[in-house]
């Protein structure tokens, strides 16, 4: 049985959270985290060209956590350019930890790519935030990881 990844120790406190856009319950739970010092910043990477903060705060709340510590990254389109856009954030920084919250059925392939994208010396805290993938959902994802995993496999191997 594959069992999910279920949101950190909230008491945990990283350099940074990082948050890909998707699934409902991402922006919030990293939002609340971020308002109870449990990181310095937040990153929302893959946000839609355009996308202010005020426009973030709009729909979700929290403008003054917004307007003073979260960035909004427009450059990802996919889970591995989410990766390198926050290893980008993170270099920029000097960070050495970070919170990756994401939906608990995405938070293994997310991780995944971020190892490489990061390189060693930079810790990653899985924060699954508890979702209902649809079947479809779940096949497809479980069928990316399979598919990174050989692929990041090959690339260490050559």
């Amino acid at each position: 049985m594959l069992v999910l990844p279920g949101p950190a120790d909230p008491l945990l406190r990283t350099d940074g959270i990082v948050v890909p856009t998707g699934a409902a319950g991402r922006i919030a739970r990293g939002l609340d985290l971020l308002e109870h010092g449990r990181a310095r910043r937040m990153l929302v990477t893959g946000t839609a060209p355009g996308v202010t903060r005020a426009d973030l705060a709009r729909v979700a709340g929290h403008g003054a956590t917004i307007a003073c510590c979260v960035d909004l990254g427009a450059e990802a389109v996919d889970t591995r350019s989410n990766a390198e856009e926050t290893a980008a954030w993170v270099r920029a920084r000097g960070y050495r930890s970070i919170r990756l919250v994401t939906s608990n059925w995405h938070a293994r392939r997310a991780a995944l790519e971020l190892g490489p994208a990061l390189g060693a010396g930079v810790s990653v805290t899985v924060d699954g935030v508890p979702a209902q993938p649809t079947l479809t959902q779940a096949i497809n994802e479980y069928n990316k990881l399979l598919l990174r995993r050989v692929v990041l496999w090959w690339e260490e191997w050559r």
